[in-house]
């Protein structure tokens, strides 16, 4: 189906909105009356414009106020039209979306509301034009797209139609399947937005907080199934009012959501992708550093030892359980931040089924630098930059990408093996920049097939850390999105960490305390609490107190153990314990920590 984005959705001037919108891949455009208003360009130039760029206008948007009003009233509306009308030629544009009427003069009267439309209709069809009628949710006596449907139908003229909007019907809480009962030629046009399910006025909700199909909580697949049953033939078209769209630059914003109304196609069955191959777990983790010394001291006192130096590049191999450390010379440590994450392996069962997944997704496919010798590798970008590598470990019937580097003779410490030793990578935490954390989460979605949990909050000393986690089924690959509060956690010097699983946190404890690593001191005043919620063995809360661990329990009795390491540059770890089938990350825990990383 053609696509279609509403200016509105977009920052920057109406030029820049188009540019974006072409650029993206879109084939069409809104055209919100503000941003025609607010342009220096008349509407013939707009309209070559958008041509030039490939677009159609297929919209124009709004028109308020103008059904079931007084007589004088609506004969000044008509005036209004006609002018609007002459623009709309102007653009080659041929309908107009007329919103229900919040106006305090409208009166409770569908007849005379149907009445008044048809006229308009009469008016529009001397130019032309078509009158799409949407139902807003805090409309004044039409609220709902059955209720707008019926004034349609009652009013029958052949230039009067419905516009169906996903935000106003799923907001209410109305039964999209009535729209099934709608003649597919009276739908006129087809806007979309998700949202995440808060408690506050629909109005603000609306204006504020609508985000792209998969971003939010609303069952928008479903609406579009029962909108293309009913034989819908207009294109799929989003209107989001959304405040950090309208701050972030338009281009990256016009491609999410692009990538939203690709993997709407997919789930509501009317285009096919290639089918998602979710990762399984961490392959490796990459940190680019300029000064190899400080990560390399942490990492032999958290039990890592280097196993490969590659065979073309000044990259190393750390590796300890099935957790695998990359450390990567060459890169400049990710700007002003020092040491920084710069890449992700992701072990998958078909690196290249779920490279191509990603390109028909829009993800930006990276072109690899690479000696001849080297094993072949799909990287993609992640909104928030990080690299995301498609790869097997150690699998005979795939490319192992271990084999780029050649093994090193570095001894294992005597009690790598023992307990208190990494076992594996829990999860990583990416805290993205602000304008991107719906799309990361969709992104993710999307293109990589995870499972994304309820979003939470969490208290920071200076505002709210969002935080959102993503799964596969089995909970093999866990990463955690945050959204940081404050300017320093923004581009260039955001931290990110990495959670590695232990059998036993206490012996991993004493053993970095013995190193002579850096450990979060965490407060006393936390364990003075902990030891009122909880009954522990004797001893066992003053060895939490020396070593800085958390500790959290679930309904069920499952335990979460975690302690975190001093930060080295833009990264730190965390190490874990999970027993009894905990699931979580500790998030009581999180405003503990933070202000003890603050200070």
């Amino acid at each position: 189906m053609r696509k279609s984005i509403a200016t509105v959705c977009l920052s920057g001037s109406l030029t820049e909105k188009l540019t974006a919108a072409a650029r993206a891949g879109f084939d069409g455009v809104e055209l919100f009356e503000n941003d025609l208003l607010a342009s220096p360009l008349p509407p013939e130039e707009i309209r070559s414009r958008a041509a030039d760029l490939g677009l159609t206008i297929d919209l124009y948007q709004p028109m308020r106020d103008v059904e079931a009003v007084p007589e004088e009233q609506f004969v000044r509306t008509l005036r209004r039209a006609r002018r609007k009308f002459d623009v709309m030629r102007r653009l080659g544009t041929d309908t107009l979306l007329v919103c229900s009427s919040v106006s305090p003069h409208t009166v409770d009267d569908d007849a005379l509301a149907a009445g008044q439309l048809s006229q308009l209709a009469d008016a529009a069809r001397d130019f032309g034009i078509r009158i799409a009628y949407e139902a807003l949710a805090w409309g004044r006596y039409v609220s709902t797209y059955d209720h707008a449907w019926r004034i349609v139908e009652e009013a029958s003229h052949p230039s009067l139609g419905v516009c169906l909007d996903s935000f106003h019907i799923l907001s209410r809480g109305s039964d999209p399947k009535g729209i099934e009962d709608i003649p597919g030629e009276k739908i006129f046009f087809l806007q979309l937005a998700d949202a995440p399910l808060p408690a506050m006025d629909v109005l603000q909700w609306s204006r504020h907080h609508r985000c792209f199909p998969g971003q939010g909580g609303l069952d928008v697949t479903s609406l579009v199934r029962h909108v293309v049953n009913a034989g819908y033939q207009g294109p799929l078209s989003l209107e989001v009012f959304n405040d950090v769209f309208r701050q972030a630059g338009a281009a990256g914003t016009a491609v999410d959501a692009l990538r939203s109304l690709i993997a709407l196609e997919e789930s509501a069955g009317i285009s096919p992708l290639p089918a998602p191959v979710v990762p399984y777990g961490v392959a490796f983790a990459e940190l680019a550093t300029a000064d190899p010394q400080p990560v390399t001291a942490l990492l032999g006192a958290l039990g890592f030892r280097r196993t490969g130096r590659h065979t073309a590049k000044p990259v190393e191999l750390w590796e300890q359980g099935e957790a695998r450390i990359v450390l990567n010379h060459a890169a400049a440590g990710g700007g002003r931040g020092g040491t920084a994450l710069a890449a992700l392996g992701l072990e998958s069962a078909d690196p290249g089924a779920a490279a191509r997944r990603a390109e028909s997704l829009l993800a930006p496919v990276l072109p690899r630098r690479r000696d001849a010798r080297d094993v072949p590798l799909d990287a993609i970008a992640a909104p928030d930059g990080t690299e995301l590598f498609f790869c097997a470990t150690r699998r005979p019937e795939l490319p192992d990408w271990t084999e780029d580097f050649a093994p090193c003779a570095q001894p294992a410490p005597a009690e790598a093996a023992g307990r208190g030793s990494v076992t594996g990578v829990d999860h990583v935490a990416l805290t993205q920049p602000w304008h991107h954390f719906d799309e990361a989460v969709l992104f993710h979605r999307a293109v990589l097939g995870m499972r994304p949990h309820e979003s939470v909050d969490l208290a920071d000393p200076y505002g709210l850390l969002r935080s959102r986690a993503l799964s596969d089924d089995t909970a093999g690959l866990r990463l955690v999105l945050n959204l940081a509060p404050d300017p320093e956690a923004q581009e260039g010097t955001r931290a990110q960490h990495i959670a590695l699983a232990t059998d036993d946190i206490v012996a991993a404890g004493l053993r970095l305390l013995t190193a002579g690593a850096g450990l979060l001191e965490i407060p006393a005043n936390y364990y003075d609490d902990l030891d009122a919620h909880y009954e522990f063995a004797p001893g066992e809360l003053d060895t939490y107190r020396v070593l800085g661990i958390l500790y959290d329990r679930d309904e069920h009795g499952g335990e979460f153990l975690h302690l975190y390491t001093a930060t080295v540059g833009r990264v730190f770890f965390e190490l874990v314990q999970r027993t009894g089938g905990y699931g979580g990350y500790g998030a009581v825990n999180a405003s503990v920590r933070l202000a003890a990383q603050r200070r």
